[in-house]
């Protein structure tokens, strides 16, 4: 097959091999920190967690994707993308040994949550210079084969970084701090992964670097709001309601995940390492429908049209969610969690096709970097609503019928659309 052929070419290549290498490294560890980060926050047996407590956790992990994001490139573009990846992942690896010395030292919540946003900012400037310098290690001719296996690559390693980090706090070692500094770890192998790559090869080039940073970052707020001009014209009318209906369908998903853990952590179990199990069981299973997701909206959207794909998605979980979700009982509730996996990643593909059809080409990067924004501030968004309504062991009836109402309000929305 070709893309077997590309794909040992690719890994032939010293430079996209070493370049993946440190991609690994990197999301491994956003993997573990995250779960650990989580975990602590969540599962802790001294910490009485609340619904606001997980919701200011949320805002640290993706707040920093949403605000930092859409300016990352323009400093990007004046730094040595291979100095970014060695000090930005030592940065990492010494922040994460402070986020442990916190845990340890049982110091103030704002405090550790300073120190996890600070690991979380950084983590969007590595991000950012992969994707920049992945050219420069690969010819145009296998570039999209790069682009796919590269991002992939990195998802699989995070999730395979959360698995790990489960494996040690639950077998291992009964110490969030253990698992924090299995991240600084990590993060210290990307940095020295990083060192096998010449500084020059990854770009940018010194000729080509913009004048000032207050003008290049002036030109990409410009750029966002003449993107967001763009996906408001009626040509795109198509793209700005997937959009949307996206956006709702993860401030749905972002509202249940938090009921889910507050269930995990008093409801559904009495103790805090079989919770701790349970989540990283359902978070599995959630796993499992986005991956059935990649193998089904091909077919389904192909068929239907990934408008109605959509709205089909978002009907389905406003009628599954208070079936499986209002009994509070375990079964139900990982069913819910593939159904959400599911139709969530289904939604998801979906409008990334819609978005990449109707969009023009020069305005596509903009958008997605709105769509970035959007996609982030959500789940927060979610998260912050989800504290007001859960009561502290996490049933709560009006969430459930509240976030089935969304669900059917996207489904009929796309459906209407559709049919004009």
């Amino acid at each position: 097959m070709a893309v077997v052929r590309d794909l040992r070419v690719l890994l032939r290549l010293k430079g996209f091999r070493r370049l993946l290498a440190v991609r690994l490294f990197s999301q491994g560890a956003d993997g573990v920190y995250q779960v650990a980060l989580a975990t602590y926050v969540v599962f802790s047996p001294e910490k009485q967690t609340s619904a606001a407590a997980i919701a200011s956790a949320m805002a640290v992990l993706l707040l920093p994707y949403s605000l930092v994001g859409p300016f990352a490139g323009a400093l990007l573009d004046r730094w040595r993308r291979r100095q970014v990846f060695l000090y930005g992942n030592l940065l990492r690896a010494v922040l994460a040994t402070v986020t442990a010395v916190l845990i340890i030292a049982s110091v103030p919540d704002w405090l550790f949550y300073v120190s996890a946003l600070c690991v979380t900012a950084v983590n969007r400037f590595v991000l950012a210079g992969l994707s920049a310098a992945l050219p420069r290690v690969v010819d145009a001719e296998r570039l999209v084969i790069a682009n796919s296996l590269s991002p992939t690559a990195g998802t699989l390693a995070a999730t395979a970084g959360g698995g790990l980090a489960f494996v040690v706090r639950l077998a291992i070692a009964d110490s969030d701090a253990v698992v924090v500094l299995l991240g600084a770890v990590l993060y210290l192998c990307g940095a020295l992964a990083s060192l096998r790559i010449a500084v020059e090869l990854l770009g940018p080039d010194p000729g080509r670097i913009p004048p000032r940073v207050a003008t290049a970052l002036a030109g990409t707020a410009r750029d966002l709001v003449a993107g967001v001009r763009h996906l408001a014209a009626p040509a795109r009318r198509e793209a700005a309601w997937a959009l949307a209906g996206m956006t709702l369908m993860r401030f749905c998903y972002g509202a249940l995940l938090v009921m889910l853990l507050m269930l995990c952590r008093y409801a559904l179990t009495s103790d805090t390492e079989d919770g701790l199990a349970l989540l990283g069981l359902a978070l599995g299973v959630s796993g499992a429908g986005f991956f059935a997701a990649a193998v089904i909206t091909p077919w389904a959207a192909g068929r239907l049209g990934p408008g109605r794909w959509m709205a089909v998605c978002a009907g389905a979980a406003a009628v599954l969610v208070p079936v499986l979700g209002l009994p509070f009982a375990t079964a139900p509730l990982l069913v819910a969690a593939f159904v959400l996996g599911l139709t969530t990643q289904s939604a998801k593909i979906a409008t990334d096709t819609v978005v990449q059809f109707s969009v023009e080409d020069a305005f596509r990067g903009r958008i997605f970097s709105v769509y970035d924004v959007l996609f982030n501030v959500a789940f927060v968004g979610a998260a912050g609503v989800a504290a007001l309504m859960l009561p502290p062991d996490g049933r709560s009836v009006p969430l459930v019928l509240t976030v089935a109402v969304v669900y059917g309000a996207v489904a009929a929305s796309m459906a209407r659309f559709e049919r004009q």
